[in-house]
């Protein structure tokens, strides 16, 4: 009975080069496991809990949308990420639409210069608003803005 040959390495063809996860998984035979990721996120460090929330405060520059996107990302694996998030967000909604709306009105022949105006005011007030409150958050100190509808609990 001829003996067989030990099994030589192939040659890498045109097509392995684009599969290397399929070239080790030959290599390394029934012994590598393939597992997904977990169902749940991993906490926030302290440290990146602050950070987040820091530049959810920060996102104000931007609108609503930077605190959105953080609230609803961060929102379970922070506690502090969710408050200062959520307080971001209640405060920049409002204004964000309004802002929005002005620049509508803007377009106005006549009188759409107020609401430009109107607009840009706005927009300054939620950028320094954001800029205290981010700089606050940093340090560890939770941030309450002085006017500010919380329509978001």
């Amino acid at each position: 009975m001829p003996q067989s040959e030990p099994p030589h390495p192939q040659q890498p063809n045109s097509g392995d080069r684009h599969r290397p996860a399929d070239r080790r998984r030959q290599h390394a035979g029934d012994s590598e496991r393939v597992e997904g990721s977990a169902d749940a996120a991993l906490p926030l460090t302290p440290s990146e809990d602050r950070r987040w929330a820091t530049l959810s405060h920060f996102g104000g520059l931007m609108g609503c949308v930077p605190s959105l996107i953080i609230y609803l990302v961060f929102r379970d694996r922070g506690p502090f990420t969710a408050q200062e998030s959520k307080e971001a967000l209640n405060f920049t909604l409002p204004l964000t639409v309004v802002m929005l709306v002005c620049y509508v009105l803007a377009l106005i022949p006549a009188i759409g210069w107020i609401f430009g105006l109107v607009a840009v005011f706005l927009w300054v007030v939620m950028t320094i608003s954001g800029l205290v409150a981010g700089i606050e958050c940093n340090k560890g100190r939770p941030y309450r803005y002085r006017m500010n509808l919380r329509l978001i609990h």
